[in-house]
């Protein structure tokens, strides 16, 4: 078997890991609240909880009569989409922009879905928790931004796979787990580096790819749309945007859509036009009722004007694997404790991370002989883990956004 070349997966763990570090601390930092965003909310009071009523709480008003409740706060706008609370669908969100165009001018109107009443207008635009986010996604330039953070977790990836390369000749030499507690600080960071960094390295793999994929949602939900979903709108081309005035009404639409779908509930409603619909369409993505089947989405095309399906389409191998890797970058699968473990990873990184960029400035002032009489191989690095991020803030847009 050839021996490994030392030299050269030194060379490529320090670069790619020096390159990314900085946004990978940045990323940790912001993802670590964003992890526990619900519980956040549900502290500072700017989450929303259905008010008490005298209603039954089985008692539904028409997803119309929703509409129209939020149209009056703001008469000036269009409703791109209508979701129930993924936690409580006694609330139901009404997103309103200035046009069907994709866009961060939004206003959120959470209904009571047992009264037709406003229960809260919350800001997802504004406060810490959005800049977090905002910081997480696209470092505030949009796509460009994505994409970037995108290159950042290839580089990560790269940087963990040339560490685990490094680590079997450096361990030669120590037992498993051991920190040479009596050599030099930097011997000892060293060791502690080379250990937390194989300790997480399944899930920095996990995590770092998937946050890598989430960066490409934009341009393969746009794949999607120029492929598969203008296949299916082929008989409209060339007629023009249904009128709200003659659209059929949205609670006949979601009925039609779950009676076609049998056994899946409403994730969100995308309207003519918009960024997830068609100008023909309007649109019902229905997830299922499991734990994994939740984060997954199927879309039902129904006749803006007749309120009939006419297609269903199966969603293609890589937006499940979007829809996928979101909850998983989070650890959203297994509740609150494996929210805690992800934080606690999360914590771990950054210490990897800022240990990394120790040891790179530390061996700068360190004599070659020196270094090869502490620890005889180059192994430190940066990186080797990346922190969640959320692809969007509950009642902001729908998941995929």
């Amino acid at each position: 078997m050839k021996p490994v070349n030392i030299r050269r997966w030194s060379w490529v763990h320090k670069w790619s890991s020096l390159v990314c570090t900085v946004f990978m601390l940045l990323l940790c930092l912001t993802g670590l609240p964003l992890i526990f965003h619900h519980e956040i909310a549900h502290l500072t009071g700017t989450e929303v909880e259905p008010p008490a009523v005298s209603v039954p709480d089985t008692t539904r008003v028409s997803l119309d009569s929703i509409m129209s409740v939020a149209r009056e706060r703001h008469p000036d706008r269009i409703v791109q989409f209508v979701s129930p609370d993924e936690h409580d669908d006694r609330i139901w969100f009404v997103t309103l922009t200035p046009t069907p165009e994709p866009t961060d001018d939004f206003r959120s109107v959470a209904v009571d879905a047992r009264t037709g009443l406003v229960a809260a207008e919350p800001r997802f635009d504004e406060g810490f928790m959005w800049v977090m986010f905002k910081l997480h996604v696209d470092l505030f330039a949009g796509l460009p931004g994505k994409l970037f953070l995108g290159f950042m977790g290839l580089l990560l990836l790269v940087a963990i796979v040339s560490g685990v390369v490094l680590y079997a000749p450096f361990m030669r030499k120590l037992t498993f787990g051991e920190v040479r507690r009596e050599r030099s600080t930097r011997v000892k960071w060293l060791d502690l580096h080379n250990l937390l960094g194989i300790v997480t390295l399944v899930w920095a793999l996990v995590v770092g790819a998937t946050g890598m994929i989430n960066t490409w949602a934009d341009l393969l939900i746009k794949y999607w749309q120029v492929t598969d979903v203008a296949t299916l709108l082929a008989p409209y081309q060339g007629k023009p945007i249904v009128p709200e005035a003659e659209r059929a009404p949205t609670q006949r639409v979601l009925e039609a859509a779950t009676a076609h779908v049998p056994g899946m509930k409403p994730s969100f409603i995308a309207f003519p036009g918009t960024a997830f619909s068609s100008p023909h369409h309007t649109t019902v993505f229905l997830r299922g009722s499991e734990p994994l089947t939740s984060k997954m989405l199927r879309p039902v095309l129904v006749d803006a004007r007749s309120g009939e399906v006419t297609a269903a389409p199966e969603m293609p191998w890589y937006l499940d694997a979007l829809l996928l890797s979101q909850p998983l970058h989070f650890g959203d699968y297994g509740g609150l404790p494996l929210q805690i473990l992800w934080a606690v990873l999360d914590l771990i990184t950054i210490v990897v991370l800022s240990s990394g960029l120790y040891l790179w400035w530390a061996r700068r002032r360190v004599a070659p002989v020196v270094l090869a009489a502490e620890d005889g191989v180059a192994s430190e690095g940066a990186a080797t883990s990346v922190p969640p991020r959320r692809p969007s803030l509950d009642g902001a847009t729908p998941q995929l956004k």
